[in-house]
């Protein structure tokens, strides 16, 4: 696969299938009791492969009448990587299960919070793999 293929099969619609946008809602239900409590919505993008590597991020955009400026987000890393709703482990397993039988995951891996601008932080998901044989 190339990047022009791994860009194909990880569409926004695949996306929206892997990470649906519901889960925000789930997420802010399950941490504040309330979903309206949120100050973010959050969605996978595919960004580019590198050697052995896919590039994803969780973008985290502001909600209409929120400050996600004001919100804790960098300590969210920590809190998805174990979060059982955001299940990054099982999100992983999905992206290798539509990246085919001839690849095998062979790590992952959450960066540090990049805040973009006041409405969208981003969440670095990167994928390793190797090609069998």
């Amino acid at each position: 696969m190339t990047t022009d293929t791994f860009r194909s099969t990880f569409s926004s619609d695949t996306l929206a299938e892997l990470f649906p946008a519901d889960l925000s809602n789930q997420f802010f239900e399950a941490l504040y009791g309330d979903a309206d409590e949120g100050a973010y919505d959050i969605s996978l993008c595919f960004e580019k492969e590198g050697e052995g590597e896919l590039f994803f991020g969780l973008h985290l955009v502001q909600r209409a009448g929120k400050c996600l400026a004001c919100n804790l987000t960098y300590g969210l890393p920590e809190v998805f990587s174990r979060h059982p709703l955001i299940n990054i482990k099982g999100l992983v397993d999905k992206i290798g299960e539509r990246m085919g039988e001839t690849f095998d995951i062979t790590g992952w891996k959450l960066g540090h919070t990049r805040e973009v601008s006041r409405e969208l932080h981003i969440v670095p998901l990167s994928i390793s793999f190797i090609k069998k044989g």
